[in-house]
């Protein structure tokens, strides 16, 4: 049997989510803003968890309803069968949003979406106390349009959270939005791969993930995991099965950043990551890149400064790279970048421009042609 799921994501990534959801054989696949719904198995959960390079997370669809009041919103939250889900000692938070609605209190919804669920499983169990020590069951809840929808999140902490960069280091990408760069710029793992500013190193360790085929959830677990609703054996079996998939090729990935500690954090990086075999790191200025292919794709995102004077910095080295890129043959270059000026300062104007949000933050994916 089938079940409504729901996918949510970066703006801009419906249609790759959409793609990879679709070769994975997922059912009546349709992208939203910001989201993808969709049909699978309860065993499709594991699968689309672990797989997953686009998805922020995975939730369940439990049921849509009009919501014009709070009256509407308990009865509609009380009459799903939450229970189907949910045991006696479950731990079910509840968080969402509510945009262009007549309840727009957040904390108002949140507490009669409480009260209804509480309810519903309290007459269920026979409980007039529900103790929520338990497997986490997290309820989130989307109000728009005076509809309302509720799901029961699966994965936890964000699918963007691979496992391979420690929690108390930033970076500028989501692992997510790495993922979704290298796929759009068509890198599939043949030819040269380059990221002249690789920070972190996110976008060449998800780049190699990809051209492995290595699912990014592999390293992780899930809240879904410790649900008792699941046949025995469904979350090792997705794994096995994704093992199974990998390709093992040699692979041409360079990253370099002109910042050595950048590089040895990258390096570490792609360690736990497990391919730090497939990337040849080194510590270069990206102005002076001249690597020379018969095939390439670069997918990087340079500097940019929030500060006036940084700015100034970050649109010299723009320009100066952009003079580099312009000596190259065969390089097909892809730079994101929040500078909406960006193009002006590197000297070229794009083949290609697509919208997409790290976060809130706006920017857009430049794509230059390559020359030869």
């Amino acid at each position: 049997m089938s079940i409504n799921l729901c996918a949510p994501c970066l703006f801009g990534l419906e249609g790759p989510l959409s793609n990879e959801l679709r070769h994975m054989g997922m059912e009546e696949v349709r992208g939203e803003n910001g989201r993808v719904n969709f049909k699978g198995p309860l065993a499709s959960v594991a699968e689309a968890n672990i797989r997953s390079r686009f998805a922020e997370r995975l939730l369940i669809e439990m049921g849509r309803f009009s919501a014009r009041s709070f009256e509407e919103l308990f009865e509609g939250a009380r009459a799903i069968a939450w229970e189907e889900y949910i045991p006696r000692d479950g731990s079910f938070p509840v968080k969402g949003y509510s945009l262009n609605s007549a309840l727009h209190s957040v904390p108002d919804c949140q507490k009669i979406i409480k009260k209804a669920v509480s309810k519903r499983l309290g007459d269920k169990y026979g409980l007039s106390w529900l103790p929520e020590n338990g497997a986490l069951y997290k309820i989130q809840f989307s109000i728009m349009n005076d509809e309302a929808v509720l799901y029961i999140d699966t994965s936890g902490v964000g699918l963007h959270k691979r496992g391979y960069r420690p929690a108390n280091v930033l970076a500028p990408l989501r692992e997510t939005l790495a993922a979704a760069l290298v796929d759009i710029a068509g890198y599939r793992g043949r030819g040269d791969f380059a990221d002249p500013f690789c920070g972190s190193g996110t976008i060449a360790i998800e780049a190699a993930l990809a051209a492995r085929g290595r699912a990014p959830g592999l390293s992780r677990d899930f809240s879904a995991e410790r649900w008792g609703v699941f046949e025995k054996g469904v979350w090792s079996r997705a794994r096995e099965s994704a093992r199974a998939a990998e390709f093992h090729r040699q692979y041409s990935i360079f990253a370099s950043d002109i910042d050595g500690k950048a590089v040895d954090i990258s390096r570490a990086n792609a360690r736990r990551a497990g391919v730090d075999d497939l990337i040849t790191f080194a510590q270069a200025d990206a102005t002076a890149f001249s690597r020379r292919t018969e095939a390439g794709i670069i997918v990087t995102n340079p500097p940019y400064g929030e500060r006036m004077m940084e700015r100034r910095d970050a649109q010299r080295l723009a320009s100066g790279f952009g003079r580099a890129m312009a000596a190259l043959d065969n390089w097909q270059v892809n730079i994101i970048s929040s500078d909406q000026e960006f193009e002006r300062f590197y000297g070229r104007r794009a083949a290609k421009t697509r919208k997409l949000y790290n976060g809130m933050i706006r920017c857009e994916y430049y794509m230059f042609k390559s020359r030869g």
